[in-house]
C-alpha cells in the first residue's frame, strides 16, 4: 500500500470569525482589510450623495461602513494609535460624506454634531459593555474567567478595593501581553465613575456609557 503525505503550507495570516489575525497578532492585516472594504462602501455612496439627505446618507454610513468598524473591535484594544490610524480616516471621510465636506475642510463638528464616538473610544466602549456583561452575569464563562473581582480577592478582606466594584488587572510579563482582556477590560472598566458600574440595564449602561465617553472625547 502506498501512503501519500500532504505537506501543509505555513501561510502569513488566517480568518477566524471574520477577523484577519497575522503571525505576529499586530492586526495590521485586519485593519488594512477593513479600511479598504469601508472605503469602497464609501466610493459607492459617494455617487448618489446628492440624491440622499444627510439622515438617510448617516443611516447608510452606519449600516454599510460602522458596523465594520466596530465588529470585533475589542482585538484592537492596547494596539498604537498609528495602527488604529486608517480606521479613524475611514470615520473621517464618514462624516465629509454625510456633511458633504471638503476634503480639507474639519470633520470634529460633523462627529459631535451626530454624536459618533471616535474609533478609540469605540473600542473602549465595547471594552466597557463586555465587562458590564461579566459584572453583571450575563458574559459567557470564558470571558468571565479571565478577569476577577477585586472583591473576590481573599487576600485583601480588609482594604478598600474589597468592597469595590473594580477588577484586578492581571501581571504580565511581556508588553504583549498588556493587550489581552484580562487586561484592558479591567483597565477600561476601573476608569469608568461609580455611578456606570452600579446601573445594571444594559440600555442604561449603554446610554449613560456612550455619554460619558463623548464627554471626553469631545471636552
Amino acid at each position: 500500500m502506498t501512503v501519500t503525505r500532504d505537506i501543509v503550507q505555513g501561510v502569513g495570516a488566517v480568518r477566524d470569525l471574520g477577523v484577519t489575525l497575522d503571525s505576529e497578532l499586530s492586526i495590521q492585516n485586519h485593519v488594512s482589510k477593513v479600511a479598504r472594504t469601508c472605503f469602497y462602501h464609501i466610493r459607492r455612496l459617494k455617487q448618489v450623495r446628492k440624491l440622499l439627505g444627510p439622515d438617510v446618507a448617516a443611516k447608510l454610513v452606519a449600516t454599510l461602513v460602522f458596523s465594520r468598524l466596530d465588529y470585533c473591535n475589542a482585538v484592537l484594544a492596547g494596539l498604537p494609535r498609528s495602527t488604529i490610524a486608517p480606521l479613524q480616516r475611514v470615520q473621517n471621510a464618514a462624516a465629509r460624506l454625510v456633511a458633504r465636506l471638503r476634503p480639507r475642510d474639519h470633520v470634529t463638528p460633523t462627529l459631535k454634531d451626530r454624536h459618533w464616538l471616535p474609533v478609540e473610544q469605540r473600542i473602549v466602549f465595547k471594552l466597557c459593555l463586555l465587562m458590564h456583561q461579566v459584572h453583571s452575569g450575563r458574559a459567557p464563562s470564558y470571558l468571565q474567567s479571565c478577569v476577577t473581582a477585586s472583591a473576590d480577592i481573599t487576600s485583601r478582606p480588609r482594604l478598600r478595593s474589597a468592597s469595590s466594584q473594580r477588577y484586578e488587572r492581571q501581571r504580565t510579563c511581556l508588553k504583549f501581553g498588556e493587550r489581552s482582556f484580562s487586561c484592558v477590560g479591567p483597565r477600561a472598566w476601573n476608569s469608568l465613575p461609580p455611578s456606570l458600574h452600579e446601573l445594571t440595564d444594559t440600555n442604561t449602561f449603554k446610554r449613560n456609557l456612550k455619554t460619558f465617553l463623548f464627554k471626553q472625547a469631545y471636552p
